[in-house]
């Protein structure tokens, strides 16, 4: 009976933790996809392009890289340094790029949740991703949390992975289903739709890969 206490606990927890990145999937469909690389910004598409040629070098992978990297503050708690002394949802809400999807978590009354999950993976939708996704669907999905949990959970796998694991990854999330990741380097992609344009974020309890796309469940 502890045994099993202590499980569906840990499940609880994490569920919670994976939320905060799944705002960004909220209704983002096949829609949000297809119109990812007219709505995203050329600072945010191009990273991964560009930077591939340097992608050999697996010093690079070993701190934060991506284009949009550059518009993280240098310093104070929104700072990678920062970022990396608080647990996840903190460390967002202290992230410019991450208001919306902070903002969703918010609603969900999922802070604290998320904040007490260990060693979890967050996809985590810019503003921009969410900005792609039709103002009414969204809206929809916030007041739905059913249907909100479901698809923030689709944005967290329950370990902390590497750059070098997202070459040609497959992964389990909280939701039940799966994501892929291919790439190499300091370009990557989630679902070959979704680029990584900021990676390898630290968190006191979790690694964040920014992506400019919100991510959809099967």
């Amino acid at each position: 009976m502890n045994n099993t206490l202590r499980f569906r606990r840990s499940a609880i927890a994490v569920t919670a933790a994976a939320v905060l990145p799944f705002a960004l999937s909220a209704c983002g469909g096949d829609s949000g996809s297809s119109k990812k690389d007219s709505a995203s910004s050329p600072s945010e598409a191009a990273p991964p392009a560009s930077q591939s040629s340097a992608g050999g070098d697996a010093s690079m992978t070993d701190k934060p890289f991506g284009a949009a990297c550059a518009s993280v503050p240098k310093d104070g708690a929104g700072s990678f340094d920062g970022m990396a002394k608080d647990p996840v949802a903190t460390a967002a809400s202290n992230n410019p790029a991450l208001s919306t999807l902070v903002a969703a978590v918010k609603k969900a009354g999922l802070v604290d949740t998320l904040n007490n999950a260990q060693n979890i993976t967050v996809f985590a939708p810019t503003n921009d991703a969410f900005a792609k996704i039709p103002k009414a669907d969204l809206d929809k999905v916030l007041n739905d949390k059913a249907t909100l949990t479901k698809i923030l959970t689709y944005h967290v796998v329950g370990q902390k992975l590497t750059p070098q694991q997202l070459e040609n990854g497959s992964f389990d999330t909280l939701e039940k289903g799966k994501v892929s990741t291919s790439g190499s380097g300091t370009a990557y992609k989630v679902n070959d739709s979704a680029n990584v344009v900021c990676g390898n974020v630290p968190t006191a309890n979790a690694t964040v890969y920014i992506v400019d796309t919100v991510l959809m469940p099967k």
